[in-house]
């Protein structure tokens, strides 16, 4: 009896198969449903052309598949996703019989007008021919089908598709009354657009977005817009295909003047905001301007931009001041007072510095003689640079390569028959022709050595097709009675000459290498004395590399460091625990022992000279206590934790914060000496920060005269500025497409040699 109540045993395979049969079953029946409402106007226009077809297995009639099957060349393809089938096979003008449907319904209406080619789906600049005006294009065709008329079906011709002009006489009537040419066909695509609305007013031609949508949309926009400064033009706006983006989207165009106008003004106050809030939350800040050194790309028209580093590490914008290029040691100080007033009110000493990238000599240092509290610095990244202008001008090496370069790239650019020959080998040798970088008369070469850099990199690229060049035949005979020729020869074919280019090559590379690196990590000032300590044994290595003498470069080396030494270099250097140096008992000291008795003089004195009268002699005791003791191991060793920078692959300090926090919480007992590190170690070495594009200063160029121009040119770099800074972000637009570039050329140039 039980046996026969017990329920009968299930094949799970069975099982299996019914569960598809009904997937496959309710799949079809909703493809046949959403096919069913599209020809009725109320779906995609692609399904008048594609149709569910259930595939069934002969064996046993069960459903085996769900396919789609294109009505006008019988192709079958996957119902997973008809939208890319849609794509893939109709709007790209696969399906061969596309271009060749007609209305089924022809004389029911007249021929919709987008049966007739648009201009704007055919990129070709040059005219075509009358006898290929009729041919449709597949995409814009049913496109444009399915618009006017969605409940109707279409067949394809059986006729060949090259010949519609035979097969519809009607479509060559058309063309016939265009009196203005193709040039209608624009005019006549409005004209149907208009009257899709009027027929469909309900109709939406794009994807619908709620009203929060479209607001967020335009918002980051917008920021987008202001945020790139100009480097994006506003009349792209206006731009027919950019508008043709936004009503494909969904969204309304935007106004040039709204953006230049409310939104500006919205963008700015809140910025501003954000940044006054910053400075008044934090104790002390350095002012960083920079820009009065540069002269900008569009003339004599200069933009110098100040910025505040607070001791949280973060940067924030203040202002940005248009000059006519360059300005007296006076101007430049009583525009940096003015702006110290701004921001400081009636508590100056809030501002505990000022880094400038010029005026170290007299506005600085006169602030700093005024305001006892101050430590003015010069740019530590404008010093490493002026390296290069030192050396071209004291080290006679530089001049002699100068010289001879110029020679030899002179004479190569001049006679025909040399260059010919030279271009020769090149493309034999390195697959391209050449042509010298050659500074121009009018270059101060003393003063902008980059022209010369430049041909220096050109002749170093091509010394074995030089050398190859002065051998051929061709070459002596035409410059056989040419006496430079002879020289140029000789040069090219000493190797001392080869030696002392590559050797004045190398230092430029060299100390541009440290100053990008300088400017992409904005280095605190404690950092200045183990930079200067670097660079020296970089250049010893390098005079050692080239057989030079070391005393006329130390010299030089020592002079520009001693122009760019302020006494604050040290007192940071002592003060900062990053720097601090295991002894033997294993206590964390500061490193007195790398410091020359003038600079330990220095930290005495600049200890005294940022605490008051009373204060001086703790002070002084404190330091005596901090170079005896230290800091606790376990602090110290925590400050100094590093990790590798995912992005440069650099091993950075972990928790940079740390060597300032310490003086505020373990560190309590050196109550006046706190202070002073407090006021010195988060302080900034480099006065770069955000760079304005050439863009911006056309149009302030444009504007000078406008004090409406001007003061939305300023908005809009402060804007794009607090974001930029906001963001962390310090690099540089140009450098960043310099670098995709080369990359690009790199992976090409890797292709190549796969070939090869």
């Amino acid at each position: 009896m039980a046996s026969t109540n017990s329920p009968p045993n299930i094949d799970s395979s069975e099982l299996t198969e019914d569960l598809a049969t009904k997937a496959l079953n309710k799949r079809y029946e909703c493809l046949v449903t959403v096919r069913t409402k599209a020809i009725k106007g109320k779906g995609a226009w692609y399904w008048a052309h594609l149709e569910p077809v259930l595939i069934r297995n002969p064996s046993n009639s069960l459903p085996k598949a769900v396919k789609l099957k294109c009505s006008l060349c019988d192709s079958v393809f996957s119902a997973s996703n008809p939208s890319r089938t849609a794509s893939e096979h109709l709007k790209r003008g696969t399906c061969p019989n596309l271009s060749s449907i007609s209305l089924s319904n022809a004389s029911a209406s007249p021929l919709p007008i987008s049966s007739i080619p648009s201009p704007t789906f055919h990129n070709h600049k040059k005219r075509s021919s009358p006898m290929n005006a009729p041919i449709l294009t597949a995409s814009y065709q049913v496109h444009s089908l399915a618009m006017i008329e969605p409940t109707r079906s279409y067949a394809p011709l059986i006729s060949s598709p090259r010949t519609p002009v035979a097969q519809n006489p009607r479509l060559s009537q058309h063309q016939l009354v265009l009196s203005g040419g193709k040039d209608d066909l624009g005019a006549l695509e409005m004209l149907e657009n208009s009257v899709k609305k009027l027929k469909s007013p309900h109709a939406s031609p794009g994807p619908r977005l709620s009203k929060e949508q479209i607001d967020s949309a335009i918002e980051l926009l917008t920021d987008w817009l202001i945020e790139s400064c100009g480097s994006v033009s506003l009349s792209c706006l206006e731009h027919p295909k950019f508008k043709a983006l936004l009503s494909q989207l969904g969204l309304p165009s935007i106004p040039r003047t709204d953006i230049l106008g409310a939104r500006l003004d919205s963008k700015f106050e809140e910025a501003k905001a954000d940044s006054e809030a910053r400075i008044r939350d934090a104790a002390s800040f350095q002012i960083a301007s920079d820009g009065w050194k540069n002269k900008n790309c569009c003339g004599e028209e200069s933009v110098v931009k100040f910025m505040v580093n607070l001791p949280n590490g973060t940067t924030v914008f203040q202002k940005a001041l248009f000059t006519g290029g360059l300005v007296s040691s006076k101007y430049a100080e009583e525009v940096i007072l003015d702006t110290v007033n701004e921001i400081c009110g009636s508590d100056l000493q809030k501002c505990v510095g000022i880094i400038a990238d010029k005026y170290k000599a007299k506005a600085l240092r006169n602030l700093e003689i005024k305001y006892h509290w101050m430590v003015n610095l010069s740019c530590q990244l404008q010093g490493f640079i002026s390296l290069i202008k030192d050396f071209n001008k004291e080290l006679p090496l530089f001049r002699v390569v100068t010289e001879n370069c110029l020679k030899v790239a002179n004479f190569v650019s001049t006679k025909s028959q040399v260059r010919n020959c030279l271009n020769k080998y090149k493309v034999q040798e390195l697959e391209g022709h050449l042509l010298f970088h050659v500074p121009s008369p009018n270059c101060d070469t003393s003063k902008n050595f980059s022209p010369v850099y430049a041909m220096l990199d050109d002749l170093l690229s091509c010394a074995h097709v030089l050398q190859m060049v002065v051998l051929d035949e061709s070459y002596k005979l035409a410059c056989m009675e040419d006496s430079l020729a002879t020289e140029v020869s000789s040069l090219i074919q000493n190797e001392r000459f080869w030696d002392e280019v590559e050797a004045v090559h190398s230092f430029v590379k060299m100390i541009r290498g440290m100053a990008r690196e300088i400017e992409a990590e904005r280095p605190l000032i404690g950092q200045c004395l183990p930079l200067w300590e670097e660079l020296r044994s970089k250049v010893k290595e390098w005079c050692a590399k080239y057989s030079i003498a070391e005393e006329p470069v130390e010299k030089i080396i020592e002079k520009r460091f001693r122009k760019n030494y302020h006494p604050a270099w040290s007192a940071a250097f002592i003060l900062d625990p990053l720097y601090l140096r295991r002894d033997i008992n294993g206590k964390y000291l500061p490193p007195f022992k790398c410091l020359s008795q003038e600079q330990e003089k220095d930290v005495d004195s600049l200890v005294n000279r940022l605490v008051s009268r009373e204060e001086a002699h703790v002070a002084f005791m404190e330091l005596m206590k901090w170079r005896s003791e230290g800091l606790d191991p376990l602090y110290a060793q925590a400050v100094q934790v590093k990790q590798r920078d995912p992005l440069t692959g650099k091993m950075k300090i972990a928790n940079p914060q740390s060597r300032r926090l310490v003086w505020e919480t373990c560190l309590s007992e050196f109550k006046t000496l706190a202070k002073v590190a407090l006021r010195l170690i988060f302080l900034h070495s480099t006065s770069c920060g955000y760079k304005c594009k050439c863009s911006i200063m056309n149009l302030v160029c444009s504007h000078r005269h406008s004090r409406v121009g001007l003061e939305k040119a300023q908005k809009m770099v402060f804007v794009a500025a607090h974001a930029k800074l906001e963001r962390g972000d310090f690099s540089n637009e140009g450098d960043k497409d310099a670098e995709l570039f080369s990359m690009a050329d790199g992976e090409n140039d890797m292709l190549n040699e796969g070939w090869i």
